[in-house]
């Protein structure tokens, strides 16, 4: 069992449990349309802020300040390399053939010339990436988001990309690794790497929020429609995935 998946498992016991208790957490008074779990998910949110503050953010501090940036560059363009072989099978189930030819060169590129993907060669050569997961790619094949869940330590979520989990961490090549130590290790090392990476924003967000729990929601789900619909999404009251009244 991979260090993600026991995270998987552990989460999936965890919401089941939350589900059952849901009815005796005080309720919010008028909920967001997208959000009917709203005072589920402020709870878990809650949780995993806490557990971000306690643990994740002092060590993705730490490793920051003391790595230099060629390190951490280096670091960034492995994983992305990684992600672009998932985004290149996604992006041909989605029949994007552009995007998948710019996804297969851009690992064969940076696998070759880059070392391993430690240096980004292909956007060197304005090749662009086009990340893609499972959960993108049933939306566009018309699977509507469904309601917003925020999974405890796993993050926000829409049911769509709930579906989804396990057939992209099937995807993630870190997982396909069958020695422990390096699974694991490569696992803390990415996590801690992508948390890095959103340090500053993140005080952005702490600075700027009133509510830090609709900020982030409403940032989420509008990110996801504008992937679906490539930077174009229709107004929301004729967006079947924002009504689940």
């Amino acid at each position: 069992m991979t260090l993600q998946s026991a995270c998987i498992r552990v989460t999936r016991w965890a919401f089941l449990a939350c589900l059952v208790l849901l009815q005796a957490c005080a309720t919010v008074a008028n909920p967001d349309p997208r959000d009917p779990l709203e005072s589920f998910n402020r709870g878990v949110f809650g949780f995993n802020d806490a557990l971000d503050r306690a643990v994740v953010k002092p060590v993705a501090t730490v490793y920051r300040d003391a790595t230099p940036n060629w390190f951490r560059k280096g670091v960034s363009n492995f994983f992305g390399n990684l992600g672009d072989v998932w985004s290149a099978v996604n992006n041909g189930l989605q029949l994007r053939g552009q995007d998948f030819g710019d996804s297969v060169g851009r690992v064969m590129i940076n696998t070759t010339l880059g070392i391993g993907g430690l240096v980004d060669v292909a956007s060197d050569l304005n090749i662009e990436r086009h990340s893609a997961d499972f959960g993108l790619t049933l939306g566009r094949w018309g699977v509507v988001a469904g309601p917003y869940i925020v999974l405890p330590v796993l993050g926000p979520y829409t049911l769509r990309e709930v579906v989804a989990l396990p057939v992209d961490q099937q995807g993630n090549l870190v997982n396909q690794i069958a020695d422990d130590p390096t699974r694991y290790g490569l696992t803390v090392l990415e996590l801690v790497d992508l948390r890095a990476q959103y340090l500053r924003a993140g005080e952005v967000v702490e600075g700027a929020a009133l509510d830090k729990y609709s900020f982030m929601r409403d940032s989420y789900l509008q990110r996801q429609r504008n992937r679906v619909y490539d930077g174009n999404p229709p107004d929301e009251d004729i967006d079947p995935s924002a009504v689940t009244k």
